[in-house]
């Protein structure tokens, strides 16, 4: 696996037992500053290679696989919202680092938003591409039925049995399918790429505890989660946005800058939804300006106020 990992330097794999959970994550890089990268629906670590290679010269550069990924335990239960946030959490604590440079993409995405609102004394800066903040999406907030069609997965997602039939139908056409933008960038995404997403969704139990993400996020929610914030985040904010995603339209970032103290906000022009790997260089320069801006303080609540465990 390391032998194609495009990175000037070594990455080393690690363990960490997670809210009971062995979560696998690499790191590169050992600067001071620690960014943590949360993948999205079907990936892993992978997804993160071009940002591991650019970033780790300035960075120490953490890429998880989540919950039910990748080499990641895959229990049975954990995958409701707040449990979600509370691996991210135990992550961070792992790290033995109080704050974190947090970047998601996809579901990664969501869970930085979810953990920046929920835990805001644990994220200095907060990078989110392709995925909306809560106030923007059901149920927190409306959207069009243009968006709906788009989202329509969503609801087959929500089918025991089917939706997994539907996706490894045809030797995972669905999947492979998913990616057909990135197919069209031979110098970012290539055929083992794709093969390499494929066979980490294929693995036993894999695709189940990728789906519960999306069923819980549905029938069980955030369960009073986001009681008392606003749904606001203070941390220096970027989000990237493609303007040909075919899943998140562009209007979904309408009205973020309500929720948002500081935002960046850029869409990207023939941009798909697969932004880190479809335009890698944009996304690291993106980053690295990111990492510039001086983190904001925050104030730690009193039951919080305890050194995280190494």
């Amino acid at each position: 696996m390391d032998a194609l990992t495009p990175v000037d330097g070594p990455i080393t794999h690690h363990y960490a037992t997670i809210n009971g959970m062995r979560m696998h994550y690499v790191q590169a890089g050992t600067g001071d500053d620690v960014v943590v990268c949360l993948h999205g629906f079907p990936e892993f670590w992978w997804s993160w290679r071009h940002q591991l290679a650019a970033l780790h010269h300035r960075a120490t550069v953490i890429a998880p696989d989540l919950r039910g990924y990748g080499a990641s335990g895959r229990p049975r239960h954990g995958y409701q919202p707040d449990g979600l946030v509370q691996d991210v959490v135990g992550l961070i604590d792992a790290l033995g680092v109080e704050r974190v440079t947090l970047v998601g993409h996809d579901w990664g995405g969501v869970l930085a938003w979810w953990t920046a609102i929920t835990h805001p004394w644990r994220v200095a800066r907060l990078a989110v591409l392709a995925a909306p903040h809560p106030a923007c999406f059901p149920p927190y907030g409306r959207i069009g039925w243009r968006q709906w069609q788009r989202s329509w997965y969503i609801g087959l997602f929500q089918l025991p049995w089917l939706a997994e039939l539907a996706l490894r139908a045809d030797h995972w056409a669905a999947i492979k399918h998913s990616f057909a933008p990135l197919r069209r960038m031979p110098g970012h995404f290539g055929p083992r790429d794709l093969e390499r997403f494929v066979q980490e969704i294929a693995r036993p139990g894999a695709l189940g505890a990728a789906l519960a993400y999306y069923r819980a996020a549905v029938q069980i929610g955030p369960r009073g989660m986001f009681r008392g914030t606003g749904l606001r985040v203070d941390a220096p904010t970027l989000v990237l946005w493609g303007a040909d995603d075919p899943y998140l339209g562009v209007e979904l970032t309408d009205g973020m800058q309500a929720f948002v103290e500081d935002l960046r906000l850029e869409v990207i022009p023939a941009c798909s939804h697969w932004i880190q790997q479809d335009r890698p260089a944009l996304v690291n320069a993106r980053l690295a300006a990111l990492l510039d801006v001086p983190p904001r303080s925050a104030t730690v609540p009193a039951r919080m106020r305890r050194r995280p465990t190494p």
